[in-house]
């Protein structure tokens, strides 16, 4: 069966879309909206642990808590679950991230992995002081994760690279587990950085297709020196019993956005200097009236949300399915969200989990 994963809402939660681009000046805070304190941060970590899925993303951004500080806070909280991390390269140095990290695995007992966010959004890029264009950024990711990677095994490290340059550096008390390496981009550069470097590859949700000729393009790199990936899509989920119902919730989730607010989203998105961005947008266009880009796939969420903005919907067998239809093109790790994240980890967990160990027991 496949690795199912949760979000940990750090930007705030809601029974709406919280939304906003990276590189936007202001963010969405929709009626009902639920501050990211760290009580409820824990009580969604507390909801994914308790129903069994294998970890939560703890995102990166303008409008996120940080996510080193919030997953420290809140692992201790869990038992089971894991803690996706997701960082920047190029706002830290490697020495520090490999110790930061080192340190983390080590309090937790092993549930710790990165997620690596090279950061394609110049705006945002700057306001946290790198001016570095974005293919050089990937360059930069290269290099960090050399060096990181070097000091997790042990080794003294003394690196002289284009945007490096380290003597002597060693940890001295390397994790006993790796962390793993989720990795996500969709410009040339990023997937030979991912071909490279990541264990596991991520995507955003992109219709079935579309994603598995992003992940076989990745997959041909990585052989061509010799590796193998795992692959996995960023999605959010409304699962119900009937579709009917599921697809009310998508509605509804849209009924407090105004046309200005999509507008403004649009522009900020298809504008970007990221490429995962740029293709997000152009699944929408910025319309409301076509927003079932595949058969239970919706993009939404994506017409005022950065980031990930396609949604799973319909009733659990067939969310079911269409995870089955990423499934055979390669997917095994699903990243999942849904507003508000504690309620919608419930109606997935409790719904479409089930169907989903049915056909894999009926498989055995």
């Amino acid at each position: 069966m496949s690795h199912f994963h949760w979000f940990l809402p750090t930007a705030g939660d809601s029974r709406g879309i919280v939304g906003a681009s990276h590189a936007s000046a202001t963010k969405r805070h929709p009626p009902g909206y639920r501050a990211p304190e760290l009580p409820y941060l824990i009580d969604v970590a507390r909801t994914a642990d308790r129903l069994g899925y294998e970890s939560v993303l703890t995102p990166t951004g303008t409008w996120c808590e940080d996510a080193w500080l919030t997953t420290a806070a809140a692992i201790t909280h869990t038992e089971k679950l894991s803690f996706l991390v997701a960082f920047r390269p190029g706002l830290i140095s490697p020495t520090l991230a490999a110790q930061q990290t080192a340190t983390l695995q080590r309090f937790s007992g092993g549930r710790v992995a990165v997620n690596i966010v090279t950061g394609g959004d110049e705006v945002e890029q700057r306001r946290f002081g790198d001016w570095v264009d974005h293919d050089r950024r990937y360059s930069r990711t290269d290099e960090f994760l050399q060096i990181v990677e070097r000091l997790w095994a042990g080794e003294t490290v003394d690196f002289d690279g284009e945007f490096y340059k380290i003597a002597g550096a060693f940890l001295p008390d390397p994790p006993e587990t790796k962390p793993q390496i989720f990795f996500g981009g969709s410009s040339d550069p990023a997937l030979s950085v991912a071909a490279a470097r990541a264990e596991v590859y991520l995507t955003w949700g992109e219709p079935p297709a579309v994603a598995g000729d992003k992940i076989a393009e990745v997959a041909r790199r990585a052989a061509a020196q010799g590796r193998t990936l795992e692959y996995g899509v960023r999605l959010h989920v409304i699962a119900r019993e009937t579709s009917e119902e599921a697809w009310r919730v998508a509605d509804a989730l849209l009924a407090g956005i105004s046309d200005e607010e999509v507008a403004t989203a649009f522009a900020l998105h298809s504008g970007s200097d990221s490429t995962g961005q740029r293709r997000m947008a152009e699944l929408h266009g910025g319309r409301r009236d076509a927003l079932e880009i595949h058969p239970g796939l919706w993009a939404g969420v994506g017409l005022i949300r950065g980031g990930a903005g396609t949604a799973l919907v319909g009733s659990y067998d067939e969310v079911a399915a269409l995870i089955g239809e990423y499934e055979a093109q390669g997917f095994e790790h699903f990243i999942l969200s849904g507003y508000p994240h504690i309620e919608e980890a419930h109606w997935f967990a409790e719904g479409v989990l089930p169907v989903l160990r049915e056909r894999v027991n009926a498989l055995a």
